[in-house]
């Protein structure tokens, strides 16, 4: 996509649509490089490359049950008042190696996961017999350490057994030579036991991306400090870095950057060496102090020795979010977002173009980068106002059985309490400047 018009000073003079600025984001980042990683370490990560199935899984005829292997001939007909006697030649547990033969009138006692010995048909679990104590039906078996002599004997059987009855059969699983994982998918646990289970010890992967969050201001306190006057606590950086986190990323977050262009521009230098992704909040308005602007600014325009840098500062027709700064920076030309720094805006912001950014690095299908959304009506006691001409993002409570969404909240940007209650964004269109209760929304869902 071509950019609008952006003057040398690095700031747009026109309003941008939503689209075009996400459009934007989009078409400058590019997918990570792939590496090899553990299975462990590439948790998150999306696979570029299909995996198929070396060996069966699993790889021999095993039983899903404990019990004894037997021929299912030798237990026809076998009932609690006729029991099928038979004598118990051996043990078969998990990794048996030698197995033993069963023949006519034998069994084996067997444990689930263990392979199915030679001559057996079937397996009778072990509350279906006397468990080899000579008494009534067994709910259990007696421990191979305690009573190594339960491995000998008799057993009496209660009941019949079909051929291969509880035989979890080779292959069952997988064949060799499935397709076990698609290129694209992404590696959760699931995931990774089926990896591990079919041998794979590392995997090809995008990895996940590193992201950088810094918050600037000279009134912000980490929390857990004490407040003074004119302070508050800094939840913008928490916030963006559990959300980048969400969003499949390994987040740093670096304490809040007082209001002063030379230590923002020195800091943003020495997290390079650590950052696929920047994203910082506030300070990109119009104000006396809206440092991130300043000092990024005059990277952009050449003022100070930094090679790669370009950030256009523009103005979005979004309520919240209008401020938005967005361009690369450094010998990499490792991408930047600029966020508002009140919290809402920079929430719904992170929501609509950094989380898209982060999808994009991890290797993601355009049609997987964004949270989806759905349509939904509106339930609200009066009518709600939406500025002309802007798209207009609401905290929203989503009701999916009932298909309603209700606002959490006014439409303030600092209130940050009812963004901790919402679970979707209501999103009012430009064009529209009043919705009335009832009404047909596009809903995007946060969670």
């Amino acid at each position: 996509m071509s950019k609008p018009d952006a003057p040398q000073d690095g700031h747009s003079q026109r309003l941008w649509s939503v689209d075009e600025h996400l459009a934007d984001v989009l078409g400058t980042v590019r997918p990570l490089e792939p590496i090899e990683l553990q299975l462990l370490d590439a948790q998150g990560c999306v696979l570029v490359e299909d995996v198929t199935v070396p060996v069966a899984l699993p790889p021999f005829d095993n039983s899903s049950m404990d019990g004894y292997a037997v021929r299912t001939a030798d237990v026809q007909g076998a009932s609690e008042e006729f029991p099928a006697v038979l004598t118990v030649i051996g043990d078969v547990a998990a990794g048996s190696g030698e197995l033993p033969t069963v023949g006519p009138g034998q069994a084996a006692r067997i444990m689930t996961g263990a392979p199915l010995p030679p001559g057996a048909e079937a397996v009778v679990p072990v509350e279906w017999t006397d468990g080899g104590t000579g008494g009534g039906a067994a709910s259990g078996m007696t421990p191979a350490s305690e009573s190594p002599e339960g491995a000998a004997g008799e057993v009496r059987v209660h009941r019949a057994a079909e051929a291969r009855a509880h035989v979890r059969a080779r292959g069952s699983d997988v064949q060799a030579g499935d397709l076990a994982l698609a290129a694209g998918t992404v590696l959760g646990p699931p995931q990774i036991a089926l990896l591990a289970a079919i041998g794979r010890g590392t995997v090809r992967v995008r990895p996940r991306p590193r992201v950088v969050v810094l918050s600037t201001g000279s009134e912000l306190v980490q929390p857990g400090e004490a407040l003074a006057a004119g302070t508050i606590y800094d939840s913008n950086s928490f916030a963006l870095a559990a959300a980048a986190r969400d969003a499949g990323a390994i987040a740093y977050r670096v304490g809040a950057v007082a209001d002063d262009a030379d230590t923002l521009r020195s800091t943003i230098e020495d997290q390079l060496i650590r950052a696929d992704l920047l994203v910082t909040t506030g300070g990109v308005s119009v104000g006396a102090y809206d440092v991130v602007k300043e000092a990024l600014t005059a990277v952009s325009t050449g003022d100070e020795d930094v090679d790669g840098a370009g950030i256009d500062f523009r103005k979005l027709a979004m309520q919240p979010g209008k401020p938005q700064g967005f361009g690369t920076i450094g010998p990499d030309h490792t991408p930047l977002l600029a966020l508002p720094g009140n919290p809402v805006s920079s929430y719904v912001s992170f929501e609509l173009f950094v989380r898209p950014a982060i999808r994009a690095l991890m290797g993601l299908p355009a049609s997987e980068v964004s949270r989806p959304s759905v349509r939904a009506v509106l339930e609200a006691d009066k009518a709600i106002g939406s500025p002309a001409g802007r798209r207009q993002f609401l905290r929203g409570k989503y009701d999916a059985v009932s298909g309603t969404v209700s606002p959490v909240g006014g439409a303030g940007s600092h209130l940050i309490a009812a963004l901790a209650h919402a679970d979707s964004l209501i999103v009012v269109p430009e064009d529209v400047t009043s919705v009335e209760p009832g009404a047909e929304l596009e809903v995007v869902l946060l969670g």
